[in-house]
């Protein structure tokens, strides 16, 4: 047996696999005192040349990642007490350490959350470096450590430790890893999150995956991937309350955009037809589990299609997007996605398409059409104790949809053909009059994405504008302005298309099953 061997066998009672669990969290006074700690041995550290370059060295001579040391190595746990005969250089972050007599164990943690074990022997680094290593690591710190790959007596794959550097010297102590953070901590510190919590990792993961999948399948559909304008002389594209700012180069008021659908047409008229976006909107409203001031948007266009083939893309979208979900987990291949409280969606097969005046009917027991007046509308409204600001025939219908219908949607649906008052960028139904075609898409109650056959007439679309802009007069702060530059753009000629947009962030809700502030890496918070 081996010295290195022999040590870890001496030993083996201490693995910090069987003590990480008796980690304890700490309080306020005490993590003040662990920084001023911390602070002198930073300052020790940064005074001493003979253990490399001070707390936060340039780099470290790594040769290899945990990850990669567990995927080459982590066969040697089925044999306890084996050395591999190969020496690694790795790094980490320490989240668990024991300190004994001759031997040290520390659990260094990779981002991904894979974790190995050091072993810091008297018999491998001598009396001065070990001491050292006792006085100057916490729990937190980045560890370069050097030596040979073993496992130890209790099977416990790890690195016999020839040498050992500070990569970079933590000041904050870490929260108990072992205890649930709170929900604020979560998302205020999503740092600490992705420290602690597995789940936070696999959530970042999870959208990487997402994001991927959306554009291989455009790109497999030959769509071409353009970037728009986030500040805009105008805002438009969508019914919302924007963001204002002001522009000292052009001492002008811009506003930060709700949506990219004016400048994605005005590349659909220029010859680009198949392009999509995928970036950062921003409305100045409520904030809620559905619902975030700042948001990632998918939008995309495609000529000579409608509604309806725009609807067979976006369920081809979300499918793929689930199956790269599942890809390498036990559902491989499976479109039904596992939510994080354990229960499972089919997101699979062929959607639903309902219509939204005949659903709405049959659930409030009466025939309402797009020529049911509005003061019988209200009449149904104020019977329900449904509130509609600022009420109109379109929004009357929808808000009593929402109330008589939504929650009743289980499956994936696509909801067909909407009042014309509430899509003004959106053609006139084909065969309907008073309905444009367009579609809302829910999927776990809440809306995921819209669909439209794209309104291209220009002549009826400054109708709608100006419309909109009589609605903004009358105190409708989400109505649109008339953009001459857009029209302009129409007026060269837009072919017929068909859109859609999708909230990336609910699109992981679904997937996910979790809150929209778990889905967005680092969600705005008051």
């Amino acid at each position: 047996m081996s010295e290195q061997t022999a040590a870890a066998s001496d030993a083996s009672t201490h693995d910090a696999s069987a003590d990480e669990a008796a980690a304890v969290d700490t309080g306020a006074e005490e993590i003040f005192e662990q920084k001023r700690v911390r602070l002198e041995k930073r300052d020790r550290l940064n005074a001493r040349g003979d253990l490399g370059d001070g707390a936060y060295p340039v780099a470290v001579p790594v040769t290899a990642t945990i990850p990669g040391v567990r995927a080459e190595w982590g066969h040697l746990e089925e044999t306890p007490d084996t050395a591999s005969g190969e020496e690694v250089g790795i790094a980490g972050r320490v989240v668990f350490q024991r300190n004994t007599g001759k031997l040290c164990f520390a659990s260094l943690q990779a981002g991904d959350g894979t974790r190995i074990q050091a072993m810091v022997s008297l018999a491998e680094v001598g009396e001065e470096a070990l001491a050292d290593y006792k006085e100057l690591v916490d729990l937190g710190d980045h560890l370069f450590v050097r030596g040979e790959v073993i496992s130890s007596r209790r099977g416990e794959l790890s690195v016999m430790v020839r040498e050992w550097r500070i990569a970079a010297k933590a000041l904050a102590p870490l929260p108990n890893m072992y205890a649930e953070l709170n929900e604020e901590t979560r998302v205020r510190q999503r740092y600490l999150d992705l420290i602690v919590r597995e789940q936070a990792r696999i959530n970042v993961v999870t959208r990487a995956r997402t994001m991927a999948s959306l554009r291989r399948t455009f790109e497999d559909r030959d769509f071409i991937e353009v970037e728009t304008p986030m500040l805009q002389t105008i805002h438009g594209g969508a019914s919302a309350r924007p963001f204002v700012t002001h522009s000292n180069a052009f001492d002008t008021e811009l506003f930060l955009r709700i949506a990219p659908e004016l400048y994605l047409k005005r590349a659909a008229v220029g010859g680009l037809e198949r392009v999509f976006e995928i970036n950062r909107n921003f409305r100045n409203e409520g904030a809620d589990s559905t619902h975030s001031p700042e948001f990632a948007m998918l939008e995309a266009y495609e000529a000579y299609t409608d509604y309806s083939g725009i609807a067979d893309l976006t369920q081809a979208l979300i499918q793929n997007a689930a199956l790269a979900v599942n890809s390498g987990t036990e559902r491989e291949g499976s479109h039904v996605v596992r939510w994080a409280d354990g229960t499972d969606f089919d997101l699979g097969g062929d959607w639903d398409r309902i219509s939204m005046y005949g659903t709405l009917s049959e659930a409030a027991g009466r025939e309402i059409t797009p020529e049911t007046p509005v003061s019988e509308l209200q009449t149904i409204a104020d019977a329900e104790g449904v509130e509609v600001k600022l009420p109109n025939h379109g929004k009357l219908i929808e808000e009593l949809w929402e109330h008589f219908v939504k929650d009743g949607l289980t499956r994936p649906t696509f909801v067909m053909d909407f009042p014309v008052e509430t899509s003004p960028l959106t053609r006139h139904h084909r065969s309907i009059p008073g309905v444009v075609e367009k579609w809302d898409l829910y999927v776990r109650g809440f809306e995921l994405a819209t669909g439209y056959s794209e309104l291209v007439d220009p002549v009826v679309q400054r109708e709608r504008f100006t419309q909109q802009a009589a609605e903004a007069a009358r105190g409708d702060d989400e109505a649109m302005r008339v953009d001459e530059e857009f029209l302009r753009a129409l007026e060269h000629g837009m072919p017929p298309s068909g859109g859609m947009g999708m909230g990336m962030d609910r699109l992981l809700m679904a997937l996910t099953g979790l809150g929209i502030r778990e889905t967005i890496l680092f969600p705005l918070v008051k």
